[in-house]
């Protein structure tokens, strides 16, 4: 499927180097606080929540061999609270700080995805390097990587976006690591198990509106993988 639109329309993406391990806790208590005032959180469950967030970020010992480490900064790598956390601060950014940069950037349109930010900017109004500088410029330790279309296309999550002329496509991307391995057909899992693979793959090809000759090709590629895993 092909969609009409500014051919001065540019595609971007930002991500978030390391995230987890750079997110400023030092600021998420503060945070946490203002966010419950401006809900109207009763004072004794707020502390309950600071309390409980506190011991929650302390908890980021991890374990190498026969020693225990902890992490001096950030929240812990595989901790399922981190995600929550980090999500907890990118939205505070978002609201405090990176909207008045998107408005003053023309930015056309933003989207994230945990780590992951996709940018549509008019390369006649919006220097996407400065725009860049500013986000690298939003804390100390936050870091955003850059890329930009190569060719007219740009990989952003399971997708790649292609400008061909005053149009934009979509297809299925993969990274070059993928590798066709799911659950083979003769494994000792049980079925529902070796179906999630095969769902996910057609629930996929059916989510995207693809062109034609895409939807064949990617088709052909989910058969060979389950040829392969047969």
């Amino acid at each position: 499927m092909a969609l009409v639109y500014d051919h001065n329309l540019r595609l971007a993406s930002f991500e978030i180097s390391n995230m987890y391990t750079n997110i400023p806790t030092h600021e998420l208590l503060s945070i946490i606080d203002t966010a419950c005032n401006n809900n109207l959180v009763e004072e004794s469950l707020k502390r309950d929540i600071i309390n409980l967030s506190k011991i929650i970020i302390n908890q980021n010992y991890l374990q190498f061999e026969d020693m225990t480490c902890r992490q001096h900064e950030g929240l812990a790598m595989g901790a399922p609270t981190s995600s929550i956390f980090s999500e907890f601060y990118l939205q505070y950014q978002e609201n405090s700080k990176i909207y008045d940069l998107l408005r003053s950037h023309n930015i056309t349109a933003y989207f994230r995805y945990v780590d992951d930010i996709l940018i549509v900017y008019n390369e006649s109004t919006t220097n996407i390097e400065d725009l860049h500088h500013c986000f690298n410029s939003l804390t100390p330790k936050l870091k955003f990587t850059l890329e930009k279309e190569v060719k007219q296309k740009i990989s952003f999550l399971e997708l790649t976006f292609q400008r061909e002329h005053n149009t934009l496509s979509i297809d299925i991307y993969r990274k070059p690591t993928f590798t066709d391995t799911i659950i083979p057909s003769d494994s000792c899992h049980p079925k529902e198990r070796k179906l999630t693979a095969i769902r996910y793959l057609y629930n996929r090809l059916d989510t995207y509106h693809l062109a034609p000759d895409r939807r064949q090709k990617e088709e052909n590629t989910i058969q060979q993988i389950l040829r392969n895993n047969e």
